[in-house]
């Protein structure tokens, strides 16, 4: 592994990661969404996560004209959350946000999110809402967050957020063993000990395209999904909730029967299960069809 010099001045208040796999595309758009910033006082750590294509040239070009931009270099690719935990790591700022190198930051989003976590000492995570974008640009919905009290039914933190270094450290950072749900998971970590405050303006575009996640790698991300949270689910959760919850996960696999979530689900409240009947069959007529489909 490689990395910049350290400077010697004063530490910005944010640092934003950003990890890049062969990420050309998008990047350099990306990148000036970060640089374009209202609020001025951070830096942009890029993790080259071992690219093959043009993305080592438009980071070099960018840290060539905004010294804000720190470069660090991995030797081999490590993959999503090991690059996020290497940049944090070389991170300075007393606030952490990471970003993709196929989204974009609207220009006020720093400044917001910064201003929620001053105006409330006590609070440890912010969080946004967002629009979805398609491969052009083309504005597809917004995409409203929270209330993080609901987060063991869905990730519905988002993809527009600040929090205290703290939270990074106290958490030791993102599980490498979780790729694709490694943010579910580090969000299901921290609400079990820190604040989050949701603000619900649209500050961030998640760009969704053609290289979406197959059916095989959702499946699994579905079956990471369900470990994490039945992991995180409270002893004292009430029967209905828990039932709730893991017939959620079931119906939510489209290519694989999950009969196992759903007897678990039965057993906390066979009632509540009875009632989803209809919702079962259907989406067994779902995982069917996709199943011959494969």
């Amino acid at each position: 592994m490689g990395t910049d010099a350290l400077d010697s001045t004063a530490p910005p208040r944010v640092s934003m990661v950003m990890p890049v796999h062969n990420g050309a595309r998008w990047l350099a758009e990306a990148i000036d969404s970060v640089l374009a910033q209202d609020f001025g006082d951070f830096e942009l750590v890029l993790v080259d996560d071992a690219s093959r294509d043009a993305s080592p040239a438009i980071m070099a070009e960018a840290a060539a004209r905004d010294p804000r931009v720190r470069l660090l270099r991995l030797d081999t690719n490590a993959g999503l959350p090991a690059a996020l935990n290497h940049g944090f790591a070389a991170a300075r700022g007393e606030l952490h946000s990471w970003t993709s190198d196929d989204n974009l930051l609207r220009p006020q989003m720093l400044a917001r999110l910064v201003a929620v976590l001053d105006a409330q000492p006590g609070a440890d995570i912010a969080h946004a809402d967002f629009t979805l974008i398609d491969d052009a640009g083309g504005e597809l919905g917004r995409s409203r967050v929270g209330p993080v009290e609901r987060l063991l039914y869905g990730n519905n933190v988002g993809a527009c957020f600040l929090y205290r270094a703290r939270v990074t450290e106290a958490l030791g950072g993102y599980d490498t063993a979780l790729f694709g749900v490694e943010d579910y998971d580090f969000w299901l970590r921290a609400a079990r000990r820190f604040t989050f405050v949701t603000l619900h303006e649209d500050l961030y575009l998640y760009r969704k395209h053609g290289g979406s996640l197959t059916s095989q790698r959702a499946e699994h991300i579905q079956a990471l999904t369900a470990e994490i949270v039945e992991r995180a689910l409270p002893d004292a959760l009430p029967v209905r909730s828990r039932s709730e919850i893991l017939l959620g996960l079931a119906l939510r696999s489209q290519h694989r029967w999950r009969l196992d979530l759903v007897h678990r689900a039965f057993r906390a409240d066979p009632a509540h299960v009875a009632a989803r009947l209809p919702a079962i069959a259907r989406w067994s007529l779902v995982v069917a069809r996709n199943r011959i489909a494969a």
